[in-house]
């Protein structure tokens, strides 16, 4: 019999690789057997829950072409869609506003800040909810990278204002509140607004895509009050609930997963991750988010990414300087923190793993440099801090 991967499996079924292997486990592919850590699936084995669905894919291709999102809220994050097609899925939308919003979302999330901002400008003022919810979004996290903090705070309050006056008595759009409030507020680690509807409560009125981002918020909560074994739990668990592949909150949900691996020192298992992000992400060049989580993810971008790619990750870290910028603009005035803004992001990653108590040792290890290379890293870190001792260093970092 022939046999394909998880891998294949789950580009021919449109789902993602967690979702195959649970499938798997549950003996939910006929013929699967599995062969030390990883599954073997017979090379002709349908996609579980929906035959009809998987015989469709196989008479136009493993790359369908999806429906038209159903809520314009953020619309190509919520979105399905096989790696490779985010430009068609945008393309294939009606003329107006929702495609307008989507090629933001795209320009966006490809690391194209400008263009994203200059896609929702006339949106700001939309007389759509949904439009314009995602409009301001857009624009604020646009402005961060290209310096327009007014702007981005401008955007921010537009959200929350446009919110309190049309969402009261309606529950989907009281969903919508929670998701775009509880976003930026996780996001930029700032106070959560009063008033907010619990975030569990309001998850089933969202379409599955932006629960999926959702999950992700919290998971990100979760991980920034140092639980870090929960926070993985939630992100993995909202992977292997995904039934379609929802390439953008995948992503972030395994960028997460990576932050709590590497918090946990589980290298290998945060490799992983940061893998099936990237596998997820380079066909669409959707790399804004790698470069937005930097500084969180331990190193694992100078130990996996930079070797093989090293175009992309110059590109990545270009994300990261513009990003952070901004970011800590708004997050160290607001929150009264002190985020380290003087390190590049090399001396970043490797004090980021001092500040958890690895050694020069397993930090050059990881990050494949050597143990002299990691000293010099951690003293210029030091030096420019104003600090004498690595344990305070983590009052410097993101979490």
């Amino acid at each position: 019999m022939d046999y394909m991967t998880t891998a294949e499996a789950a580009r021919r079924w449109g789902v993602t690789q967690r979702l195959v292997q649970s499938y798997c486990a549950r003996g939910r592919v006929e013929g699967a057997e599995k062969f030390g850590g990883s599954w073997h699936v017979p090379a002709d084995a349908p996609k579980p829950r929906d035959l009809r669905r998987a015989h469709a894919r196989e008479a136009s291709g493993p790359a369908l072409r999806p429906a038209a999102p159903r809520a314009a809220l953020m619309p190509l994050m919520a979105s399905a869609f096989a790696p490779g097609h985010a430009r068609e899925l945008v393309e294939s939308l009606p003329e107006g506003p929702c495609r307008d919003v989507a090629r933001a979302e795209y320009a966006y999330f490809s690391g194209r800040a400008e263009e994203a901002a200059a896609a929702v400008a006339r949106h700001l003022d939309s007389e759509d909810f949904g439009t314009r919810l995602s409009a301001c979004l857009i624009d604020a996290y646009a402005s961060l990278p290209l310096g327009r903090i007014d702007e981005a705070r401008r955007s921010l309050d537009e959200v929350c204002a446009t919110i309190a006056r049309a969402s009261e008595g309606r529950p989907e759009l009281r969903a919508a509140e929670a998701f775009i409030a509880q976003t930026a507020s996780v996001l930029l680690h700032l106070p959560a607004p009063e008033g907010l509807p619990d975030a569990r409560g309001v998850l089933p009125l969202l379409p599955p895509g932006l629960r999926s981002f959702a999950l992700y918020v919290m998971a990100h909560a979760v991980y920034l009050e140092g639980d870090h074994a929960r926070s993985l739990g939630v992100a993995e668990a909202a992977l292997v609930g995904m039934e379609e592949v929802y390439p953008i909150p995948a992503i972030y949900l395994h960028l997460v997963a990576v932050m709590d691996l590497m918090a946990l020192r589980r290298p290998d298992e945060a490799r992983s991750h940061l893998l099936e992000a990237w596998e997820l992400a380079r066909p669409d060049d959707l790399i804004e988010a790698f470069g937005e989580h930097h500084g969180l993810l331990g190193g694992m971008l100078e130990a996996v990414i930079k070797p093989a790619w090293p175009e992309d990750f110059r590109r990545i870290i270009d994300i990261t300087y513009r990003f952070s910028a901004g970011w800590r603009r708004i997050h160290n005035p607001t929150a009264g923190d002190d985020v380290a803004d003087n390190l590049t992001t090399t001396e970043f990653a490797a004090s980021m793993l001092a500040a958890r108590g690895w050694t020069n040792q397993e930090i050059a290890d990881h990050m494949g440099v050597s143990p002299n290379t990691v000293k010099s890293y951690v003293s210029s870190s030091l030096q420019k801090l104003g600090i004498s001792r690595r344990r305070d260093l983590m009052a410097h970092m993101l979490a």
